[in-house]
């Protein structure tokens, strides 16, 4: 595909641009549009995993366990561990967020290890123009997946400490309860608040919008002639997606133990 009309530079950006809905975008400075290949994406991965789970639980057996059950086991086990070493409380909720955290960030990030081309092609003989196949590679999808986790920490700061006890805790930590001292503590507590979901999303994308330019670039090399440049694109490309496979796994684990920390420190009192 790099060898089409364009040359290397459309083949980039024709790898880097989403499928959207026509109909609902727009321009002007409040332009907004939907990315249809990383909601579809996201939420088929989403099926799969619930499905897949669910199935290895209803057929889960005391005895001598499967190899499915047993991964499966061994992933729980792993989890909960993580959880379990931060949070002290009850689990009930925050083990299968965790859980589905780090299991469904890993599928997203898996996404990148398809070849390059293999995505798009298929999409292209279906009549569709783009599509990426990683989600985790979008902005909006990260962003979304680290707001919910903010509206989670707002909750659960306000059924562990109260209203009125969560509010004297935004005013008077970390200088004290001088009023002079209020705005500046609120100031402080709105920052490291919103630090939080910025950073979670920033980080995972960064990760993997990086990873996914990587592959692409990697993949020009096998149009771009002569026989050395496809040799050292295939060599390439197998270092590239082995070290890539402990990117995406650190990444899934950080955004699932971040989550799992801010949740925590939600239930904490100055």
């Amino acid at each position: 595909m790099a060898s089409e009309p364009g040359g290397f530079t459309a083949y980039i950006q024709h790898h880097l641009t989403f499928l959207t809905l026509p109909h609902v975008s727009h321009g002007g400075f409040w332009s907004w549009t939907v990315h249809v290949d990383s909601i579809t994406v996201s939420l088929a991965l989403g099926v799969l995993f619930s499905l897949w789970f669910w199935l290895k639980a209803r057929k889960a057996t005391a005895g001598v366990p499967g190899k499915g059950q047993a991964f499966v086991e061994l992933v729980l086990e792993f989890v909960d561990g993580q959880v379990k070493d931060v949070f002290h409380g009850d689990r009930r909720v925050l083990g299968p967020l965790a859980l589905t955290v780090f299991v469904w960030v890993f599928l997203m990030n898996f996404m990148d290890l398809l070849p390059v081309d293999l995505i798009p092609l298929i999409a292209e003989k279906c009549g569709l123009s783009h599509f990426r196949a990683v989600p985790t590679a979008d902005l909006n999808m990260t962003f979304a997946m680290s707001i919910t986790v903010f509206l989670l920490m707002i909750f659960y700061s306000f059924k562990a400490k109260g209203f009125g006890g969560y509010m004297h805790e935004l005013f008077t930590a970390p200088f004290g309860k001088h009023p002079l001292l209020w705005l500046p503590n609120f100031a402080l507590n709105l920052v490291e608040m919103l630090s939080k979901p910025v950073s979670l999303a920033m980080r995972l994308f960064g990760n993997m919008y990086a990873g996914e330019l990587v592959f692409i670039l990697i993949a020009g090399l096998f149009s771009a002639g002569g026989i050395a440049l496809y040799s050292l694109g295939l060599v390439g490309y197998a270092v590239w997606s082995i070290f890539h496979i402990l990117i995406i796994s650190i990444q899934a684990f950080i955004f699932m133990v971040l989550t799992v920390v801010y949740i925590s420190m939600a239930h904490d009192h100055h």
